[in-house]
């Protein structure tokens, strides 16, 4: 009886949409209801953001939307006998339904998402076996030892935790390679890695043959080992010391739990975020999904396996022979497979890990290919909304999570669009100026404030449409690639430790200058165009207005093709540890104030020996989180600045040992909570109109530095003195 009243109630509300969506009502009417449901989220996101009125405010801008797509279905197209306006038209209008569709599958997901779940003790003699893995192929052994040593000093019983190194960079079949070089260079690899881990107490595991990519090097660990639970970690992501007691908790509260995610969190910036200079300041583009998604997913036992920083039961991964390898993105694939034989996993929104991600832009765009080659395997061979097994909820979140990887098609046609009208004079979208401004303009200014409402301190107004139109350009020939040919995509590992010495243009960024000229000519003829054609002025004012802002993105994404050198790789993490700086036979007083990966700037209390130079070996002996003994890290001293009571040290860490590493580790990863400090000083939400005038400045900035990027690149190089060039001949 129950539930034929919900029905009741669902039909007789569905029936009261369709009639408001539906209503016809006249232009002045619909501007007026669309500015008073603005108003209205407006002030409910002042004093009501949360909770029941959350969910009101996201009704209301729902019902906006839909009116938008009424209308938009039903009046705007061209018709279908001028195929050259219909058919730019119609794919115009695909475009804008599969973003309401992506809207929508976001509004399912995210609109409640679960709270962060708390740690779940376990009682020491409950505790399972754990075997560790970290999968590598061409990472540098340093990079290498600072995980393994932060593996070694996670929290857990040392007899009942095994680190394994899977290497897939000394296989027999590198070894054997018929080109010499290669041979060797996988020979020198094998015998370092193995003294490597000889000395850091970590099993060294290889194989024959570089098969199913990181798939199979994590079946080959899997079917040489026994623990109960597989913790994975990617070759730049080090665990901080609570990790597991954090994490394996929730297997003993529920045997049919599969796994356990950590978010990813990286000491070092994205492309875009390391050359517009927003890391410090600005959510970093994972944390919407880490932050946000994840625990949507979560809610709805969706939350998948994204490579690393995770815990996994044995038992489930036998039942299905591992982890998939079909697609290139296996840890997805592997989670779908076991969400559809009735396993469950779980989202832990806590900071466990710290890594490293893509320095130059070339690398963000091939990971991204990666990505999402992979995810339209798994919508081609997997195609979730059908997959037998998986509950609705589970359909919706995997087909929102497959189908986002899409959006470099409405991305380019939105693009190009406005420029049908300017350039041809194409009547692609028939409509009056003042049907924009009631009906398209306020559909836009309300789907940003659903944003604001879904996303708020995660995503600032404007980021995702420039990280959507910078990964665009290239990610659209790779989409279309798996589209025709979905096995054609091979693994390509993710470059961990570069650095960019000196300022330059992307290899790969040319294409965006060419799309900015052709976008600001756009600008031009729509001057002229209101000059020559008076008549049609208000429909070419919107569709100028339109190229303009889409000339904005464009320009700031100058800006982001236009790399920075940088002396260093990665950035600083705040951290307070008492110390004991030691130059010679100086020993002073000091506090570390912030660490890297790579270095930490110590304040020396008093004075260093006036023959202390740039360079100078020094040590910093602390005491560790980890067991609170005591150790010397060797450094080399990289700058100083005098404070009002001593020096500030910048210093370069120089690891020669394996309890060198261990300290290292131990400095920059053992305390998770500096991350998460870290995360919550970057979280602030400007809300919509301070965010659009913040990004609309940046944009000016960075089309400025783009275009200086530019020249530069295009000056003569500067002919050199001859002696200079006799010099470097003769070297």
């Amino acid at each position: 009886m129950r539930k034929i009243g919900i029905i009741i109630l669902w039909a007789l509300v569905s029936a009261i949409v369709i009639f408001l969506v539906t209503l016809p009502i006249s232009l002045q009417a619909q501007l007026i209801a669309g500015l008073a449901v603005l108003a209205m989220m407006m002030v409910l996101k002042l004093v009501r953001p949360h909770g029941i009125w959350r969910l009101i405010a996201l009704a209301f801008g729902t019902a906006i939307v839909m009116r938008y797509v009424y209308w938009r279905s039903t009046g705007t197209l061209p018709p279908l006998n001028q195929p050259e306006n219909f058919i730019p038209g119609f794919l115009l209008y695909l475009a804008e339904m599969y973003s309401v569709m992506m809207l929508g599958l976001s509004l399912f997901v995210v609109a409640s998402p679960l709270r962060p779940r708390p740690a779940k003790p376990v009682s020491a003699d409950r505790l399972p076996t754990v075997d560790v893995f970290i999968p590598t192929y061409n990472e540098d052994a340093g990079l290498l030892a600072n995980t393994m040593a932060a593996a070694k000093g996670m929290d857990y019983p040392a007899d009942r935790v095994r680190v394994w190194l899977l290497d897939d960079g000394g296989t027999l079949q590198k070894r054997n390679a018929d080109k010499v070089a290669e041979a060797y260079a996988a020979e020198r690899r094998y015998e370092e890695l193995k003294q490597l881990c000889l000395d850091l107490e970590v099993t060294y595991l290889t194989r024959d043959r570089n098969e199913h990519a990181k798939a199979g090097n994590l079946n080959n660990g899997l079917a040489q080992s026994t623990g109960d639970l597989i913790a994975v970690f990617d070759a730049d992501h080090a665990p901080a010391r609570d990790f597991l007691m954090e994490t394996v908790g929730y297997f003993d509260e529920d045997p049919k739990l599969f796994l356990v995610q950590t978010p990813h969190f990286f000491l070092n910036p994205d492309p875009l975020e390391r050359n517009l200079r927003t890391f410090e300041n600005m959510p970093s583009e994972n944390e919407m999904f880490y932050g946000i998604i994840q625990r949507g997913l979560d809610k709805w036992n969706a939350a998948f396996f994204c490579g690393s920083a995770a815990v996994l039961n044995r038992k489930a991964l036998n039942e299905t022979g591992g982890f998939s390898g079909v697609s290139i993105t296996e840890d997805c694939e592997t989670a779908i497979e076991l969400h559809a034989r009735g396993w469950k996993s779980v989202y832990v929104d806590k900071p466990l890990i710290a890594g490293l991600q893509p320095a130059t832009f070339a690398s963000f765009i091939g990971q991204r290919s990666r990505w999402a080659q992979g995810m339209m395997q798994i919508l081609r061979f997997r195609f979730p909304l059908l997959k037998r097994g998986l509950s609705l909820p589970q359909r919706l979140c995997y087909m929102s999570s497959t189908l986002f990887w899409l959006f470099p098609f409405p991305r380019a046609i939105f693009l190009v669009a406005p420029l049908f009208y300017l350039f041809f004079g194409l009547q692609i979208f028939t409509a009056s100026g003042g049907e924009f401004l009631a009906y398209t303009l306020t559909y836009m200014i309300v789907n940003l404030m659903m944003q604001n409402y879904l996303y708020g301190a995660f995503r600032w107004p404007w980021i995702s449409e420039l990280y959507e139109y910078v990964q665009t350009v290239h990610l659209l020939p790779a989409v279309i690639s798996v589209i025709l040919n979905p096995r054609k995509p091979t693994f390509k590992v993710t470059a961990k430790d570069e650095s960019i010495l000196q300022s330059r243009l992307s290899e790969i960024g040319l294409p965006f200058f060419v799309i900015f000229a052709v976008l600001l000519v756009g600008v031009a003829v729509t001057v002229y165009r209101v000059y020559t054609e008076p008549y049609k002025a208000d429909v070419t004012l919107v569709v100028g207005a339109w190229n303009l802002l889409n000339l904005v993105i464009a320009g700031c994404a100058l800006g982001v093709v236009s790399e920075r050198g940088e002396k260093t790789q990665t950035r600083r993490v705040k951290v307070s540890r008492r110390c004991e700086f030691v130059i010679g036979k100086t020993k002073l007083p000091g506090t570390i104030e912030n660490v890297s990966a790579n270095g930490a700037l110590v304040r020396v209390l008093g004075k260093l020996p006036e023959e202390a130079h740039k360079d100078d070996s020094a040590e910093i002996r602390f005491k560790t989180f980890t067991d609170g003994t005591s150790g010397a890290l060797p450094v080399s001293i990289r700058n100083m600045q005098a404070t009002t009571d001593g020096v500030a040290v910048g210093c370069l860490y120089l690891p020669s040992a394996p309890q060198h590493h261990k300290l290292v580790a131990d400095l920059i990863f053992a305390n998770s909570e500096q991350w998460r400090s870290f995360q919550i000083s970057r979280r602030a939400n400007p809300g919509l109109l301070k965010g659009t005038t913040w990004f609309f400045g940046l944009s000016i900035f960075q089309t400025y530095r783009g275009l200086f990027y530019l020249a530069r690149s295009l000056r003569p190089a500067r002919q050199k003195p001859a002696d200079q060039a006799v010099a470097e001949a003769r070297r």
